[in-house]
């Protein structure tokens, strides 16, 4: 007997069960997140002298400028440079075929020379070339990999495959304020256990807005982080690419989403499962994320609450995270502790092997 010819009663007891289960509306484990937890993987620690390798997995780079100012920058910060094969290459807005971005990512995993690998920029395409990556390669030689928005599909891609602990941070071609440099070089080097809280720029106001965290909702939470970009980290939902969320501390950020489009990917991560299995929340900053139509719209912050308050969880937004001049640089799999009435995040572990 089909359900639609199942008697009302029977088909409303039929419903009631299922939401006593929370198999209803999507809240069972999804098979991503039911898949077993990797341990992780600790990269090998990088030292000043080193070379990092240069690859450009997402959007192509029109400016010839830019693979200048990235070599510069990390010759500033103490490394030499090896440019992947391809770097240079464009098919489209790609920097290269999905071969040859994958080639050049594999091959800067397989270089004995290189200790680090470093995307040139973000943009659009790395999620293409995941099925070409090989895992375990990667697995075997554990490297820091550091990038940001569009990279956010490897950060996913990684944790879901190997466990390997990967910096969300500042892209190659970003420029590299202060701040940036002395968070790559107390992580990377002086190898300390940070403290992410927001820092104001010195301006002329008595209270500086561009440093304020808001709490959602207080509390503290451990566990380990995982997140990126909410675009590219929605777009995996379902897929073998889309990183095992419970009992992590989930942080997102984006640029240029007006606020229903925000309200939908949360409305795919709570309908999936994802956020009933999370420990925190943080939401860094939504660059240009501004109502399209004036009072039509739900604004982020209730968007927020709608869906982070039901959770009964930490969560708090606004910190440096995303498309930002001034970022933190977060181990992503490593162990953190939430304070979302202070607004911190704490390191809890080395990220280093070693």
């Amino acid at each position: 007997m089909s359900e639609t010819n199942l008697p009302r009663r029977q088909l409303a007891k039929n419903l009631l069960g299922l939401a006593a289960t929370g198999t209803l509306f999507g809240l069972a484990a999804p098979a991503a997140l039911a898949a077993p937890q990797l341990q992780p993987i600790k990269p090998r620690p990088l030292q000043p002298g080193d070379t990092v390798g240069l690859v450009s997995p997402s959007a192509a780079t029109a400016d010839a400028l830019d693979f200048q100012l990235v070599q510069q920058a990390m010759q500033a910060l103490g490394f030499k440079v090896k440019n992947g094969n391809f770097i240079a290459n464009r098919r489209g807005h790609l920097a290269g075929t999905d071969a040859e971005r994958a080639a050049d990512l594999n091959a800067m995993f397989a270089d004995r020379e290189v200790k680090a690998v470093i995307c040139l920029r973000g943009g659009s395409g790395a999620a293409r070339i995941l099925p070409l990556l090989d895992y375990a390669l990667i697995a075997a030689n554990p490297k820091p990999l550091l990038g940001y928005s569009d990279i956010t599909a490897l950060h996913c891609a990684l944790q879901a495959k190997t466990g390997l602990i990967s910096f969300h941070g500042p892209n190659g071609a970003d420029g590299w304020p202060a701040f940036n440099v002395q968070q790559f070089q107390q992580l990377f080097f002086a190898k300390t256990l940070p403290l992410y809280q927001n820092q104001a720029e010195i301006k002329d106001e008595l209270v500086p807005r561009n440093s304020q965290t808001l709490t959602i909702r207080s509390g503290i939470a451990e566990g380990r982080l995982v997140g990126g970009n909410l675009t590219v980290l929605t777009a995996l939902s379902g897929t073998p690419y889309f990183p095992d969320c419970r009992d992590k501390i989930l942080f997102i950020e984006d640029i240029a989403e007006a606020p229903y489009r925000i309200d939908r990917m949360l409305s795919t991560l709570a309908l999936n499962g994802t956020l009933q299995h999370i420990k925190g929340l943080v939401f860094g900053e939504c660059t240009d994320c501004e109502p399209e139509n004036g009072y039509g719209n739900l604004t982020l912050d209730q968007i927020l609450q709608d869906y982070v308050l039901p959770l009964k969880i930490p969560a708090y937004r606004g910190a440096m995270i995303g498309h930002l001049k001034r970022q933190f640089i977060l181990p992503v799999g490593a162990k953190v502790r939430l304070d979302a009435g202070a607004g911190t995040l704490q390191l809890l572990e080395p990220v280093f092997a070693g």
